[in-house]
C-alpha cells in the first residue's frame, strides 16, 4: 500500500495555487502534511485557515519562512526582528509548531558579522517563541547564496549556532538541495541528532546541468542528490518527522498542478 503518511509539501511547490487550492488538492490526494508559506496567508484570516486544515486533516508542519536579520543598517535589523515576531504570532494562531528561518546576508559587510547579526537576532526572538510554543529552525542555504539570502552555508556551522544558543526551541532544518555536496553532511547530521536539534527535513533534486540557480530544482529522481541516503542519514540520527517536498521551478510550475501532484507523489514513493 502506497504510504503518504510522512509527505509533506509545500505550498510554494505549487505556486500557481492559493491556500485553499492547495489544501483540498493536497488532502485529495492522501498527503498528511502543508508547509504554509507567508504568500499565500495574505488577507486571511489565519483562524479559519486553522480550521480548514483541521477539516482537511492535514497537519501543518510549518509556517515558511522568517529570518533576513543582517543589515549594515540598525533600523533594518530592528525591522526583520518586528517580522519575525509577527510571524511568531501568526504561527501560533495557525497551529504551526515551526518557523524555517532563511536567515539572511548583507554583501556590504562580512560573513561572519552577518553570522554574529543572525545569532543576535534569534535570541532576540526566542523569548517570544518560547512563549507561543514555536520553534525556530536555521536553514543553511547552499553557499552560492551566501552575498545575499543566508551567512549559514553549511550544516557545520548551523550546528555551531545552535549549540551556542542553547536552547530546545532552536534548531536545523536540512535541505537536501543546500547541503547535498557536504563531504561532511553525515557527520554534522548524526551532530544534529545529539543534540536533539534537527527539526525539518527538505527534499528535491539538483538538475544537471541547473539552468537557473533559484527556479530550477528537479523532482526527487530528475538530477543527482542522493536523497534517499541522506534520508537514512537523517533517520538513523532519530528524525521521524514528516519529508518535506520543496520545489521552485519554472518547468513544473509551467505545467498542470495537478498532473505535476501525481508526479510528485511517484517520485517520493520511488525516489525518495
Amino acid at each position: 500500500m502506497e504510504d503518504f503518511s510522512k509527505l509533506c509539501l509545500h505550498t510554494f511547490t505549487n505556486k500557481p495555487w492559493n491556500l485553499s487550492q492547495c489544501i483540498d488538492n493536497y488532502s485529495k490526494a492522501g498527503i498528511k502534511g502543508i508547509s504554509i508559506w507567508r504568500n499565500v496567508l495574505e488577507g486571511l484570516d489565519l483562524k479559519i485557515v486553522k480550521k480548514q486544515l483541521a477539516e482537511a486533516d492535514l497537519s501543518i508542519v510549518s509556517l515558511v519562512r522568517g529570518g533576513f536579520f543582517p543589515s549594515v543598517n540598525a533600523s533594518e535589523r530592528a525591522l526583520a526582528i518586528e517580522d519575525n515576531m509577527k510571524l511568531i504570532e501568526e504561527a501560533a494562531v495557525l497551529g504551526a509548531p515551526l518557523i524555517v528561518l532563511v536567515c539572511g546576508s548583507d554583501g556590504r559587510q562580512s560573513l561572519e558579522t552577518s553570522r554574529e547579526q543572525i545569532q543576535e537576532g534569534i535570541e532576540k526572538l526566542l523569548p517570544l517563541a518560547i512563549e507561543n510554543g514555536v520553534k525556530l529552525a536555521i536553514e543553511p542555504l547552499h553557499p552560492m547564496y551566501a552575498g545575499d539570502k543566508s551567512a549559514v552555508n553549511t550544516l557545520a556551522q548551523a550546528n555551531d549556532m545552535v549549540e551556542a544558543i542553547n536552547s530546545p526551541y532552536v534548531g536545523v532544518a536540512i535541505d537536501v538541495y543546500h547541503v547535498w555536496w557536504d563531504p561532511n553532511l553525515e557527520v554534522e547530521i548524526r551532530r544534529c541528532g545529539q543534540n536533539n536539534s534537527l527539526f525539518a527535513f527538505h527534499i528535491c533534486d539538483w538538475n544537471v546541468p541547473t539552468l537557473d540557480f533559484l527556479t530550477d530544482r528537479g523532482l526527487m529522481g530528475d538530477g543527482c542528490i542522493p536523497i534517499k541516503k541522506i534520508r537514512s542519514w537523517v533517520e538513523e540520527a532519530g528524525f521521524s518527522g514528516f519529508n518535506e517536498v520543496e520545489i521552485f521551478s519554472d518547468k513544473y510550475w509551467a505545467m498542470d498542478q495537478n498532473e505535476y501532484l501525481d508526479k510528485i507523489k511517484l517520485a517520493y514513493l520511488k525516489h525518495s
